[in-house]
């Protein structure tokens, strides 16, 4: 993995709180996804292109078909907000992303989980491009 982990910031925003001003515990994983389609930009794989809703060629398949979420503290309006992003593994069809959030003082928010599964009768795997980008972002779970 590289020295540091993969970054995202984000700022809450009044449509992401409840009536008391405070995250709705479901839009951590909006905001997890918005991290993991900016990571898969950087490495080389934008969604819309991996999944072929922008360009022509092969498609790839990968829904989340797991999400598990863990809050610490909460996160209110306003706050800024830094989703931290690693690999946890990458298996044949399967790879793993884990997210820890953290407040303006680092402070550890909330921790995510999700699973994305390669999905197709025919499909002999997680392309070995798109595997070997995953490979190098492996780190320690969160």
């Amino acid at each position: 993995m590289p020295a540091e982990p993969y970054a995202y910031s984000l700022r809450i925003r009044l449509h992401d709180t409840d009536a008391a001003g405070v995250m709705f515990y479901g839009h951590l994983f909006r905001h997890a996804h918005d991290a993991y389609e900016s990571f898969m930009e950087q490495l080389g794989f934008p969604l819309h292109d991996l999944i072929g809703t922008a360009t022509a060629g092969p498609k790839v398949r990968l829904p989340i078909t797991r999400a598990q979420a863990r809050y610490e503290r909460p996160l209110r309006l306003g706050e800024r907000v830094r989703v931290e992003l690693w690999v946890a593994e990458v298996r044949r069809r399967t790879f793993a992303l884990n997210y820890r959030f953290q407040d303006a003082q680092g402070r550890t928010c909330a921790t995510a989980q999700t699973l994305h599964c390669l999905v197709g009768e025919d499909d002999p795997g997680l392309p070995e491009g798109l595997r070997n980008a995953l490979t190098a972002w492996i780190g320690d779970a969160v």
